[in-house]
């Protein structure tokens, strides 16, 4: 008789630590996201646009290169249109960036943007950006994709170049694992 209790205790043991694990595993996304927005941890960026254009300090230059990345299961070309650019911090710039779907379907893509250094982030604004929404690509389509930003004047003194990077995904074989 003693033995049963001991069974059942395990076992609500048990599934108390399981139903624990999953709520844990629920909230690890939304807790990163909180993470990294409160720190600037992996290079995240506003996403809403908070800043507008003034008092540029024409003084200051400094270099924003851009550095784009395609996942190796994309099927797609994709590249800035220019490597980098020299900016004011507190004026508006643009930038576009080329993509090319390589398959001859259908195909959806979403960009990943990150930003160093870390320290750079919070002070990098994206206005308009491809990277907020995912992209449609009919086959063997080319798209011109805009970017528009502003680096805001308390960046610190110390950062004189912002990378601004880029990952290219093809978002089929995402969907696909997670109907599976």
């Amino acid at each position: 008789m003693l033995k049963k209790n001991e069974h059942r205790s395990l076992v609500v043991q048990l599934l108390i630590m399981a139903v624990a694990m999953f709520g844990f595993g629920f909230l690890l996304v939304p807790l990163y996201d909180v993470f990294c927005e409160i720190t600037g941890f992996g290079g995240r960026t506003n996403a809403v646009a908070a800043v507008v254009e003034e008092a540029p300090d024409l003084t200051r230059e400094i270099r924003v290169e851009f550095v784009t990345t395609v996942n190796e299961y994309a099927q797609f070309e994709f590249a800035a249109d220019a490597d980098s650019m020299t900016v004011s911090p507190g004026k508006m710039y643009y930038a576009t960036f080329t993509a090319k779907n390589l398959a001859a379907v259908q195909k959806v893509a979403q960009a990943v943007p990150s930003v160093a250094p870390v320290s750079a982030a919070e002070h990098f604004t994206k206005i308009e950006c491809f990277c907020f929404t995912s992209q449609e690509f009919m086959a063997n389509e080319e798209r011109a994709m805009p970017l528009q930003f502003i680096v805001n004047p308390d960046l610190p003194d110390y950062v004189d170049t912002i990378t601004l990077q880029y990952t290219f995904f093809d978002t089929a074989p995402v969907a696909a694992n997670l109907e599976n």
